[in-house]
């Protein structure tokens, strides 16, 4: 994962109000595995700017990776 990768969470995260399956931007990573991500709703405003681990995000991808387009 790398900087303005667009991630889900993996895991319920209630204290912090976020929920498996919500998509967010990493816009920040701080460490190797772990990442500052951004939460918006549809209108593109900030809801929630949280510090995660790789381990709790899943990598979304729009499009086959490279190797896999080639083939």
């Amino acid at each position: 994962m790398k900087l303005l990768d667009t991630v889900a969470l993996i895991e319920d995260l209630p204290v912090l109000r976020l929920y498996r399956g919500q998509v967010g931007t990493i816009v920040e990573e701080y460490e190797l595995n772990v990442f500052e991500v951004e939460f918006c709703n549809l209108k593109g405003q900030t809801y929630a700017l949280e510090t995660l681990e790789a381990t709790q995000l899943l990598l979304l991808r729009h499009e086959l990776p490279l190797e896999q387009k080639t083939a």
